[in-house]
C-alpha cells in the first residue's frame, strides 16, 4: 500500500530543495496544472490532483444554484458548494474536463472534491439548508420513488426517508461515474474523496440529511477518504483529525482508506496527535502545507510525525 504525505497547494520554487530532503513524498493540487506536475516530478513526488466536481460561483452563473424549499435560491456567501444536480450541461462539462486532463497527464492520485449537496461545513456555526427543489429535482424523485408530490414542505414532512435516501443515491451515483472515468482512461490511479468532517450524527445528521455523503456507501467506490479536518476554523481542537480517524471505522468500512486532510494553521499539534492515535491513517495532507517547507523547524516537525506514523503502521 502507498503512504502518501504531502502538502496541498502549489510546492513553490523556493521550498523544492528542502521539500526533496524532508519525508514528504507526494503533493496535491487544484486541477491539471502542467507546471506543478513537472516539479512533483523534479522532486521525485506523487502528483495528486484535486478535482472539484459540483462546486461553481453563483453570483456569476445564478442558474446553477439549488433551489430552496421556500422556491427561492439558496442563501450562500462566498463559500458554497453544490450546484443543482439537474445542472446536467454542467456536469458534461466536468466529466469532459476530467477526460481531458487524464488523457494529457497521469497523477497518482485523483480526489474528487465537492461531491455533495449544498451547503458549507468549513465553519463552527453552519448555515443548514435543505436544497434542490426546483422542479426538474422533484420530478426526478418522483420518478426515482415512486412518490406523487410536488410540494416541497409536503415531501420534508410526508416523505422525509425517501426524500434524503434519494439524495445520497444521487450523489452515489454520480461517485460511480467520476470514478469510472478516472479507473477507465488510468488504471491503477488512486481515487479519493474530499468529504464533509462530521459524524453521521452530528448536526441532526447533516452528513446524509444535506450533504447526501453517505460514506458506508461511497467507501465501496473510492480507494481514499479524506475528511476535511481544519480544526481551528471549524471551532474544534486540533487533536480533532486523530479523534476522527479513531472513530471512523464505527462509520466508513474498512474498504476505503481514511487519511485525513489537516490544516497548517493547526501545525503541528494536528499532525504530532495523528502520529500517536490508537489508530494511524495510512497517510495525510496538511492544506496550505508548503509554508512548512520555508522552516526548517516546522519541516522537522512534519518529519517527526512521518517517522512515528510509519513506525506504527509497521507495528
Amino acid at each position: 500500500m502507498r503512504h502518501l504525505f504531502g502538502p496541498y497547494g502549489s510546492l513553490s520554487a523556493d521550498n523544492v530543495e528542502r521539500f526533496r530532503a524532508s519525508e514528504a513524498n507526494a503533493v496535491w493540487f487544484h486541477g491539471f496544472a502542467p507546471e506543478l506536475f513537472e516539479r512533483c516530478a523534479s522532486v521525485g513526488a506523487s502528483a495528486c490532483v484535486e478535482f472539484r466536481t459540483f462546486r461553481a460561483a453563483f453570483a456569476e452563473n445564478p442558474h446553477l444554484c439549488p433551489t430552496g424549499a421556500d422556491g427561492q435560491p439558496i442563501r450562500y456567501g462566498n463559500l458554497v458548494q453544490g450546484v443543482c444536480l439537474s445542472q446536467t450541461d454542467f456536469i458534461e462539462e466536468r466529466e469532459s474536463e476530467l477526460r481531458e486532463g487524464l488523457a494529457t497527464f497521469a497523477p497518482t492520485g485523483v480526489w474528487l472534491d465537492y461531491l455533495t449537496y449544498a451547503g458549507w461545513f468549513e465553519t463552527p456555526s453552519p448555515d443548514l439548508q435543505e436544497s434542490c427543489f426546483c422542479p426538474s429535482c422533484i420530478a426526478e424523485f418522483n420518478q426515482a420513488t415512486g412518490v406523487d408530490c410536488s410540494d416541497p414542505d409536503g415531501i420534508l414532512r410526508d416523505h422525509t426517508e425517501a426524500w434524503h435516501a434519494h439524495k445520497c443515491d444521487r450523489i452515489d451515483s454520480y461517485a460511480r461515474r467520476f470514478a469510472g472515468i478516472i479507473r477507465d482512461a488510468r488504471p491503477g490511479t488512486l481515487v479519493g474523496l474530499y468529504a464533509c468532517p462530521w459524524y453521521p450524527e452530528e448536526f441532526d445528521g447533516a452528513l446524509t440529511r444535506i450533504f447526501a455523503q453517505d460514506l458506508r456507501r461511497l467507501a465501496g467506490t473510492f480507494d481514499v477518504i479524506t475528511p476535511l479536518m481544519y480544526a481551528k476554523k471549524c471551532g474544534r481542537p486540533p487533536e480533532w483529525s486523530a479523534e476522527y480517524v479513531e472513530r471512523s471505522r464505527s462509520f466508513i468500512p474498512a474498504e476505503a482508506s481514511v487519511e485525513p486532510i489537516v490544516d497548517a494553521i493547526d501545525f503541528p499539534a494536528n499532525v504530532a496527535a495523528l502520529a500517536t492515535a490508537s489508530v494511524v491513517p495510512s497517510g495525510f495532507q496538511i492544506f496550505g502545507g508548503d509554508a512548512i517547507f520555508s522552516d526548517p523547524h516546522r519541516t522537522a516537525a512534519f518529519d517527526e510525525s512521518v517517522h512515528k506514523t510509519l513506525r506504527a503502521l509497521r507495528a
